[in-house]
C-alpha cells in the first residue's frame, strides 16, 4: 500500500477496489438505531442547520490519502459483523469502508472547496460532536513524535532507561470473570506478590527514574535527558538518535495501570506557573531550571509508560501508522474507530522567539486513528503534528477551541 504515496490514481483505485471487494458479501450498508439515554457524543446535522460546517481544507490531499488507506487497512482486519456508533446511530463495516473509499476517489483531482463541499453535502451524513458544553465546543491540543538522544548501554551521559514491559506486570481482563464489573474499565494492571495476591503495579514515586525495575525488564536504550524521557511517555512514541548514528523508533507498549495526572496542573497549584502561561515549553523550562524538584513534579503523575521498538513511524491505538496533521486522537469508546472526520480549529500563524504569538483558523479532513490517556469526553481532541521542531512547537502550545464532525456515507448512495 505504501506505493500509493506517489498519488498514482490507478494505484489508489486498485486499493479501493480491493477493499470494496473484501466486503461485497456484507449486507446492505444499513443504519441501526442504538439505545437512547443521556445526550450522545454525536448528533446529526443537516445542510442549512446551525452547526453545519463549510468543508474547506487547508492542506494538499497527499497526507489525507495516506491516512484514508491506513483506515482501510484497519477495516480489512475487522469481522463483517462489526458496527460503528455515531451517537445513537450505528453503521455497518461496509458503510465505513465505502465512506473512506468514496472520499479517496473524490480528492483525486484536487477538487475546489466548493466542489468538495457539494460532494459532501450530497453524499454524506454529517454528525457533530456535542462537545464539552453540549453545544459543540471542543478543545484541541496536539501531540508529536518525540526526539531523544541515546545509547545501547548506560554511561555517564546516558543514564535514564527507556523501559519495556516488566516481566512481573500482569493484565487482567475482568470481563472474563462472571459477575465482576468495574465502572468504565475492562482491564486491570497489577503484579503478583510472593503471597500470591494481585496488587496494583508500582507507581512512579515507588520506582523513581525506573532504575529499580531493571531486574524485571531490559531497557531498550539509555537516554541523556530525564525531561525528554518524561515527555516521551506523554507523547507515546518517539525517535531515539543513537550514539552510533542509527535511529531507534519506540512506541507505547503498555502502562503501569495508574491514572494519568497533568504535571502542568500541579505546577499551577503550586504557584510555579499560571494557567495562561502553561505549555509544554514552559513546563520544560521550569523542569530544566529546577532540577532539585524535578522528581517531585514527575511523581505527581503516578502513570508510567513502557515501550517497544518499532520499525515504522508512530502507531495509533488501532495499530495503524498515524499521519502528520491528518490523524487525531479521541476517547476510544465515544467516536467511530478510524472514521472520516472534519475539524475546525486554529493553527500557529506567527512564531517569535520560540513562542506562538498568533493563531489563525482552519478546517481540515482528518482520520480518527488514536486515543490518549488525557483525552476524555466528547469535547477533547488531540491532533498529531508529526516530527521535528515545528511539530513540537505546535503541539506544545496548542490549546485551541474548535469543532469536531464525523462523516458517513448515506446508505442510499451507490
Amino acid at each position: 500500500m505504501m506505493g500509493c504515496r506517489n498519488r498514482s490514481v490507478s494505484c489508489l483505485k486498485f486499493v479501493a477496489l480491493i477493499f470494496l471487494g473484501l466486503f461485497v458479501s456484507v449486507g446492505c450498508a444499513g443504519l441501526k438505531k442504538g439505545p437512547k439515554g443521556a445526550q450522545p457524543p454525536l448528533v446529526q446535522v443537516a445542510p442549512g442547520e446551525e452547526g453545519y460546517p463549510v468543508f474547506t481544507d487547508d492542506m494538499d490531499f497527499q497526507g489525507l490519502e495516506d491516512a484514508l488507506v491506513q483506515s482501510l487497512a484497519y477495516y480489512s482486519r475487522m469481522p463483517e459483523s462489526r458496527t460503528f456508533a455515531f451517537g445513537e446511530d450505528r453503521y455497518s463495516l461496509r458503510t465505513m469502508v465505502r465512506s473512506a473509499v468514496a472520499l479517496l476517489y473524490a480528492i483525486q483531482d484536487d477538487p475546489s472547496p466548493e466542489t468538495l463541499s457539494r460532494f459532501i453535502r450530497k453524499n454524506y451524513h454529517v454528525y457533530r460532536s456535542t462537545g464539552q458544553d453540549g453545544e459543540g465546543a471542543v478543545l484541541f491540543t496536539g501531540y508529536y513524535e518525540a526526539e531523544l538522544f541515546g545509547h545501547t548501554e548506560r554511561t555517564d551521559r546516558y543514564r535514564y532507561p527507556v523501559l519495556t514491559r516488566p516481566d512481573d506486570l500482569v493484565t487482567i481482563d475482568i470481563s472474563t470473570f462472571p459477575g465482576v464489573k468495574v465502572e468504565g474499565k475492562r482491564h486491570l494492571i497489577g503484579r503478583v506478590t510472593t503471597s500470591r495476591k494481585v496488587v496494583p503495579y508500582y507507581a512512579r514515586n515507588e520506582v523513581g527514574d525506573g532504575s529499580t525495575l531493571l531486574d524485571r525488564t531490559e531497557p531498550l536504550a539509555w537516554v541523556d535527558n530525564a525531561v525528554d524521557l518524561f515527555f516521551l511517555e506523554i507523547q507515546g512514541s518517539g525517535v531515539i538518535n543513537m550514539d552510533d548514528g542509527s535511529e531507534m523508533r519506540v512506541h507505547y507498549q503498555t502502562k503501569n495501570g495508574h491514572p494519568y495526572r497533568s504535571i502542568g496542573r500541579y505546577l499551577i497549584r503550586e504557584g510555579e506557573l499560571t494557567k495562561e502561561e502553561v505549555s509544554m515549553q514552559s513546563i520544560r523550562r521550569w523542569l530544566e531550571e529546577n532540577p532539585d524538584r524535578r522528581q517531585e513534579v514527575f511523581n505527581y503523575n503516578p502513570s508510567m509508560v513502557f515501550f517497544k521498538e518499532e520499525t515504522k513511524g508512530p502507531i495509533g491505538c488501532y495499530n495503524v501508522p498515524v499521519t502528520p496533521q491528518r490523524s487525531i486522537a479521541t476517547q476510544k469508546r465515544l467516536f467511530p474507530a478510524c472514521g472520516v472526520a472534519f475539524i475546525t480549529t486554529e493553527k500557529p500563524s506567527e512564531i517569535r522567539g520560540g513562542e506562538v504569538t498568533s493563531w489563525k483558523p482552519f478546517g481540515r479532513f482528518v482520520m480518527n486513528q488514536d486515543t490518549g490517556g488525557a483525552i476524555k469526553g466528547p469535547g477533547r481532541v488531540d491532533l498529531f503534528t508529526g516530527h521535528g521542531d515545528e511539530a513540537e512547537m505546535t503541539a506544545g502550545h496548542m490549546k485551541q477551541p474548535g469543532e469536531l464532525y464525523f462523516l458517513v456515507l448515506k446508505p442510499s448512495v451507490r
